[in-house]
């Protein structure tokens, strides 16, 4: 697996709209963009290629419209920001992240009981 890729900003809000409407034009994009954005046809054409370029987005020409499809997955996305915001923020350091974000917001019960069953399985994979 290649190395998670950080997404600015403006790609998280291009490839939001990639993936709400795959495979998407630049033309659609922009007109699902435009009201939170404000930005022009020419700012998100500029954007999705770039993210091709970046290896965020692939390209194909159908006709005479150009077609971009995400080449990572939400999951992929969201696990390059928390690792990049855990190398940057809190030097590497899982614990302090993790009581940062349990302070910071009400947790459910369900959502403790979720984390507990992953430190248990992360337990005892680690002793095989």
């Amino acid at each position: 697996m290649s190395p998670p890729k950080e997404l600015t900003k403006a790609e998280w809000t291009v490839i939001n709209a990639v993936w709400a409407q795959e495979p998407c034009t630049a033309t659609r994009a922009q007109e699902q963009l435009s009201k939170s954005t404000g930005w022009a046809y020419s700012t998100v054409r500029t954007l999705m290629d770039r993210m091709v370029a970046k290896g965020l987005l692939s390209s194909e020409k159908v006709r005479n419209a150009t077609l971009y499809r995400s080449l990572i997955t939400r999951r992929q996305a969201q696990r390059a920001e928390a690792l990049y915001t855990l190398k940057q923020a809190f030097n590497g350091a899982l614990t302090p992240m993790i009581q940062c974000l349990m302070e910071s917001g009400d947790v459910s019960a369900d959502e403790l009981a979720e984390l507990e069953a992953l430190i248990r399985s992360k337990k005892k994979n680690a002793r095989k």
